[in-house]
């Protein structure tokens, strides 16, 4: 099977539970919602578009999963995109909200997430997505 985001390729660690990040960003698409999408680009987002704006909040929730880093790259006009790093492998479950004009993964840093969920809109929308995908998790 195919997918589009970035790093999928390369993609083949497994969780406790024999899940790739491909299993998991099957079980995002299933737990992405208009409300859990960044309210500024709310109005945008569509099932066919349903990894916009989900970033910040699908990265430190795959954190959780799986442990390793959270990274982020600078946008156009502001703002930072946030992926995963685990044991070596880097994914963004997120990346086909942008297309054919992805962001430079190498121009990243770390990311914090109280920096990031000291916004209280984000962690309420982090919150509902981990409400959203943890009973789709297949029990180990």
């Amino acid at each position: 099977m195919s997918y589009g985001f970035y790093g999928w390729e390369t993609a083949d660690i497994r969780d406790s539970r024999g899940l790739t990040p491909c299993d998991y960003y099957d079980l995002f698409s299933r737990a992405w919602c208009a409300e859990t999408c960044a309210p500024a680009l709310r109005k945008d987002w569509s099932p066919k578009n349903n990894t916009l704006g989900q970033c910040s909040i699908t990265a430190f929730l795959m954190q959780d999963l799986w442990g390793g880093k959270v990274w982020g790259v600078p946008l156009p006009g502001g703002g930072v995109h946030c992926f995963n790093e685990v044991s070596g492998c880097v994914f963004d479950l997120t990346s086909e909200q942008f297309g054919d004009n992805p962001p430079d993964f190498n121009d990243r840093t770390e990311q914090d997430r109280s920096v990031h969920f000291a916004d209280g809109d984000k962690f309420a929308r982090y919150q509902l997505l981990k409400s959203r995908l943890l009973p789709l998790i297949p029990a180990e």
